[in-house]
Parts: structure tokens; sequence; C-alpha cells
């Protein structure tokens, strides 16, 4: 496909990020969420001039609109909000006015896709640099033009690469890191893991053998070493993002290959993993070891089992689920401090003191990030079927997606 310049295009989505913050007062200025989990992908936002407490009706719906299947989450950048769905026999990325709800364009991406556990997408798109990366649940990735929708180039992971569609489909969301945008498909031997050029497509480089797992890339420093974090469905591997080198591996066996999770970065040097199955969580250390590097295992504790949503890192704590239950554990030694049910196979992100957890049947709450005691200070009741995406924030709105539909929520003072 043709690449035409897009200076234009560029400078009408700067303008309206600047304009935004400008309506939106009290909101922290580049307040973006432009993949999974935000822009650090840790699932926290800058933001501030949140509301500490909802009235009893929950925080105000500034609009609804009608979706379809699956479970990608929304990408959020210069006043557009994105995500992926399934309908009829198509997988589909669209694009909606993050203000208005209004459609601004869609996209077919891939054929439609089911399991036992639902249908349609499972991967979020990433937006950077004008492009938005979008990946249907059989491997098939297209980069498109954020703000028009024009394809600009695709690849079929399978037919590339021998990519393996696992048991409940493909849900690894793409990372851009430099110039390199980077996935773990699982592929044919020495075609694990890959790295696309950004702007072309073309391969990079390809490196490792084995099953896929269902987790997203994450980027960290770590003993002054840039490093790219895989967890795969072996367990958790390191790699110099580019070239490709493994730096270090920790292995991490889970029941149907499902480390789904992201990890959790600790800086300096630490990082949190946890499964479900049954598996449980353990906190790594990553060391110099002679010219290379090497992980070393501080804890290892069934204390938290995350199921495909992952915990968030607040100060010297961490909040995420243990399969159905809500929980606080001290990050450093894994010991409990708090126990919440009822919200089942939930999510949760954290921002300006507080978390904002949705629950696998649509309930929205106000939760205090605080390790003395759960502390609920709004509760409300978005949908009445199952949700399953983690939901994302952006310029004082916060936006929720069940199967049928997005919503907006104005959860700014």
């Amino acid at each position: 496909m043709s690449t035409p310049a897009l200076a234009r295009p560029l400078v009408r989505l700067a303008l309206s990020a600047v304009l935004l913050s400008v309506l939106l007062p009290g909101v922290a200025a580049g307040a973006d969420w432009p993949q999974y989990r935000g822009p650090a992908r840790d699932g926290r936002s800058a933001e501030t001039g949140l509301l500490a407490a909802w009235p009893m009706a929950g925080p105000q719906v500034l609009w609804r609109a009608p979706l379809g299947d699956g479970y990608s989450g929304m990408a959020v950048a210069g006043g557009r909000v994105y995500t992926v769905f399934g309908a009829g026999r198509d997988e589909i990325v669209i694009a909606f006015d993050a203000a208005t709800g209004k459609e601004v364009w869609r996209q077919r991406l891939d054929g439609y896709r089911s399991d036992d556990m639902g249908g349609g997408p499972r991967s979020t798109p990433t937006v950077a640099g004008g492009l938005l990366y979008a990946l249907s649940s059989s491997g098939r990735l297209a980069a498109l033009d954020a703000a028009t929708g024009e394809g600009k180039w695709e690849v079929d992971l399978v037919a590339a690469y021998g990519a393996r569609i696992p048991q409940w489909g493909v849900s690894i969301s793409p990372l851009v890191e430099g110039d390199l945008l980077l996935l773990d498909v699982g592929g044919k031997p020495g075609h694990s893991l890959v790295a696309l050029n950004k702007t072309t497509g073309k391969l990079a480089w390809a490196a490792e053998s084995g099953s896929p797992g269902y987790s997203a890339p994450l980027a960290v420093t770590a003993q002054g070493v840039r490093q790219v974090l895989f967890f795969t469905g072996a367990g958790l591997v390191s790699v110099d993002p580019a070239v490709g080198k493994p730096l270090w591996r920790f292995p991490w066996k889970t029941d149907y290959d499902v480390n789904a999770a992201m990890p959790v970065f600790l800086p300096p040097d630490r990082v949190f993993i946890s499964s479900s199955y049954g598996t449980g969580a353990a906190l790594l250390r990553i060391e110099k070891q002679g010219s290379g590097l090497a992980v070393q295992e501080v804890w290892r504790s069934k204390v938290m089992k995350n199921h495909f949503n992952s915990s968030v890192l607040v100060g010297d704590h961490l909040y995420g689920f243990d399969d159905g239950t809500l929980k606080c554990i001290v990050a450093a030694t894994g010991e409990e401090k708090w126990r919440q049910r009822g919200f089942n196979k939930g999510s949760l992100l954290y921002a300006d003191g507080r978390l904002l957890v949705l629950s696998e049947q649509g309930v929205l709450a106000l939760v205090e990030a605080s390790p003395e005691a759960y502390r609920e200070t709004g509760r409300m009741t978005v949908f009445t079927a199952r949700t399953w995406t983690m939901p994302s924030l952006a310029d004082g709105r916060l936006f929720v997606r069940s199967g049928a539909e997005l919503v907006a929520l104005k959860v700014s003072r």
C-alpha cells in the first residue's frame, strides 16, 4: 500500500488534544490512553481532578454507542476512541469521537472467529505516530491511518510466520518500541517472537521457538539495559528489542498456556508475574551477571492468581484479582492486606488516588487505593452483560464496553 504524507491529519490531531485539555480544566495534560493498560502499559493514569466520590446514581453518562462481540479494550488518542469488535462475518476496527460518541470511521479487519469463551477480537489496538495497529483474533495484523482509517499495510501472521492461534484466540496487544512493532506470535521455529518495522510491516527480526501466551509485551529499563518482557506460553523471557537477543528467561508453566496477565514492573529492577489455574504469583529481581543479566526469584505464592486482567502497582502495594476476589498485597513480600468479593473476574485501573474497578457483571466501583482496608466511595451498574474488558481513562472520561455497547462516563470534577 502507498504511504501519503500524514502532516495535515497529525496537525489536526495535535490541535484537538490541545483544545480538549483547555475544555476540561483540572485534568492533567497529555492524558491519552493510546494502548492496552494505558500510556506506560501499567494500568495507571496521571490524570488529576477526578471525582473522589460519586453521586448515588454514579458518574454522568456522556454517551452510549452500539458495538459487537469481543473483549478488545479501548485506545484513546487525539480526541478519538478506537476499539475492535465482531459483527456478522467480520471483525471491525472502529473510531469514535471521544467527546460525542459519533462514529468517525470503521474498517474491516478480518473474518469473525468464536470459541467457547465467546466471539470476536481480544487484542486492544495501539496508536502511535499517527498510525493505529490492530490485531484480529485469527492473527491478521493491520496498520491504519488513525485519522481516516485508511489501510497502510497488513500481515497475516499465520501465513507469514506460522503463528499459532491459541485455544481462545490471539489476545496479545502490539507494542511499539522505537521504530519497531513487537509481538508474541508463537510461530515456526525461530519465529516465536517477531519485530516488524512499524512503518512498513517488514520483518526486522525473529527469535525464540515455543507456544504463544495471551499476554502483551512490556518494555522496561533495568540494570541500565532496555529490554522487552514477553510472557509466553512457557514463561517470561526478556529480549533486546533492537535485535531480539534473549537476555534472560524464567520458566512459568500454566495450564492451557494461559499466561495472560501482563507482567508488572517494580522499579528499579523487579518484575511481578501472575497466572490463574492454581498457578499463583512470583516476584523476580533482575540482576547483573558477568557481562549479561540474570533473574532471581524473590518470592512465590498462590496469594494472587491473575486470570486475564493484570494487577496494578500503587506505592508499595499491588491491587488485583485473585481469580474472582479483589485483593491488596504487599509487593515486596506477597503478604495479603485485604480482600473483597463480589466482582468475580473483574478489572481495574488506578488514577488520582483511587481504583476504578469493573466487575464481570458490569458493576463499576470507585475504591480508595489504600492498603488499610477496602473503602468504596461510589458504585454504578453500567451493564448487565459479561464485561471482561479493562476500562480506559482519558481527558476525564472513563470508557467501558460490553459485547453490545461502548459507554463514556464523566469521572472528572
